[in-house]
């Protein structure tokens, strides 16, 4: 093994590292200060969640102002919103940063707002977050009632503008209504597989070959409770993560884990949120914990030794999300 290992770190450190989802909220210890330890585990590209369906179009907008703002003061980060200037920021060493949203509440039933927002340079975005919205079903409630209406109109309009559709949080029908619509690839940004492990928030084999067919991809997560491993094992990781490869094949994995450096605060705001988070309001709940940006190597070791190709390890470290993003953002 520590060949492999070797051998996989020097592919990490040579390879496109892009981790699709990292949440920007202190609360958690998920603040700025915290990018040079991305950087330090391999990675050259992480997106941040920036506002969502907790938040108005305001609120929203004061968040994008405030994180492009800090993002671009802070040192070894450059704010980029497309392909070339990820590669310029990794060719000058720096750790490109994108931004994202998770949920379409902040546009307000506002569709002029999502033109507005991806301009600030909110490059994906999820359609609800656990609960139900004006768009469609979360995959937290007991039924789920579709795309509604609206949702079609706002699917439809992301994909005019190049803002990446997101489904990870987002309910079973709602997911598989937009696929069926999508005419542009479509990502999970952080979900794991309901085969390996059944969550409300984890994926059917069904969603995961709708979205292949859209050409988009399954971003892994790194949630205890979405993996089914309190210990965050990085076995586990790869046992969601093969299951997509076996299913639709690498070109179809990436990365998502959702990072959280300090995660009691934010099991407090789940116990505190049961129609949100379900499974939080047992009074057995272990709570929730992450998988850490060291763990990559040892994923990457893992993909060697069960025969996966240097082109598709790669592929799954970044170039994956490199060519989607590519595709969809204008």
């Amino acid at each position: 093994m520590s060949g492999r290992r070797d051998e996989a770190q020097a592919l990490v450190r040579d390879a496109l590292v892009w981790d699709n989802i990292w949440p920007l909220e202190p609360s958690v210890g998920n603040d700025l200060h915290r990018l040079p330890d991305f950087r330090a585990a391999g990675y050259d590209v992480i997106s941040l969640t920036i506002a969502g369906d907790n938040h108005t179009s305001g609120e929203a907008f004061n968040r994008v102002a405030t994180a492009r703002r800090r993002i671009k003061a802070s040192k070894g980060a450059r704010l980029v919103e497309n392909i070339a200037e990820i590669h310029a920021a990794r060719r000058a060493g720096e750790l490109a940063v994108l931004l994202h949203f998770e949920g379409t509440r902040c546009f307000e039933r506002n569709l002029d707002l999502i033109e507005a927002f991806y301009r600030l340079g909110v490059r994906h975005n999820l359609l609800a977050f656990n609960q139900a919205n004006s768009v469609g079903g979360g995959c937290a409630e007991e039924t789920d009632g579709g795309l509604t209406r609206y949702g079609r109109r706002v699917v439809a309009e992301m994909e005019r503008v190049g803002m990446l559709l997101d489904l990870s949080h987002v309910g079973i029908r709602t997911s598989l209504d937009a696929l069926a619509m999508a005419t542009r690839p479509v990502v999970f940004s952080h979900s794991n597989c309901s085969a390996i492990h059944p969550h409300f928030r984890n994926l059917t084999d069904e969603q995961v070959r709708a979205c292949a067919a859209t050409g988009g991809l399954i971003g892994l997560s790194g949630s205890s409770i979405y993996l089914g491993d309190d210990g965050v094992k990085s076995s586990t990781l790869f046992r969601h993560l093969d299951h997509v490869v076996q299913l639709v094949g690498a070109e179809h994995a990436c990365l998502g884990l959702d990072v959280v450096f300090e995660t009691e605060p934010l099991n407090q705001f789940m116990r505190a949120r049961p129609e949100e988070w379900p499974d939080a309001a047992r009074p057995d709940w272990p709570g929730v914990h992450y998988a850490h940006p060291e763990q990559l190597v040892e994923l990457a070791a893992m993909m060697l030794d069960a025969g996966y190709g240097e082109t598709a390890v790669r592929g799954i470290l970044g170039e994956n999300l490199s060519r989607v993003c590519g595709a969809v953002w204008h």
